[in-house]
C-alpha cells in the first residue's frame, strides 16, 4: 500500500511539474505541492538510488538553464526543469531523514531491531 501511494505521488509531482511548466495554475501554491508530493514519493525510495537523485536534482537547474535557447517553449522546459527540481528534493530529503533515523537507531543500543540476531549470535 505505502509503495502505491508513493509511485502515485512521483507519477502525480511529474504529471504537475509538465503541465504547470506550460499552463499558469493561477492561485494554486505549485511549489507547495511539489514538494509535498515529492516527500510522500521520497518514502520508499531505494537506497541505491540516493546519488542518482542527488545528482538529478544538482543537474536539473543546469539542463533548465540550457532549455531556455530554445526557441518559443524554452522558457516554458526551464519551468519544467524547475518543478521537477522541487519534487525530487523533496524526495531526496524525505529519503534522507528516513536513513538519519535508521542510523540514529543504530546508534542507541537496544533500539536497532528486535534484538533477534544478537539473541542468536549469544547463543551460538
Amino acid at each position: 500500500m505505502l509503495n502505491m501511494v508513493s509511485g502515485l505521488a512521483r507519477t502525480l509531482y511529474i504529471l504537475l511539474a509538465i503541465v504547470a511548466g506550460f499552463v499558469a495554475m493561477g492561485t494554486m501554491n505549485m511549489a507547495l505541492i511539489l514538494v509535498v508530493l515529492g516527500l510522500i514519493a521520497g518514502i520508499t525510495l531505494p537506497q541505491d538510488r540516493y546519488v542518482v537523485a542527488g545528482v538529478t536534482v544538482i543537474a536539473l537547474p543546469i539542463l533548465g538553464a540550457a532549455m531556455t535557447n530554445i526557441p518559443t517553449i524554452g522558457e516554458q522546459l526551464a519551468a519544467v526543469m524547475a518543478n521537477l527540481q522541487l519534487g525530487m528534493a523533496g524526495a531526496l530529503v524525505t529519503a534522507m531523514l528516513i536513513r538519519l533515523y535508521h542510523l540514529a537507531l543504530e546508534g542507541v543500543p537496544g533500539m536497532g531491531g528486535s534484538g533477534e540476531g544478537r539473541a542468536r549470535k549469544a547463543a551460538a
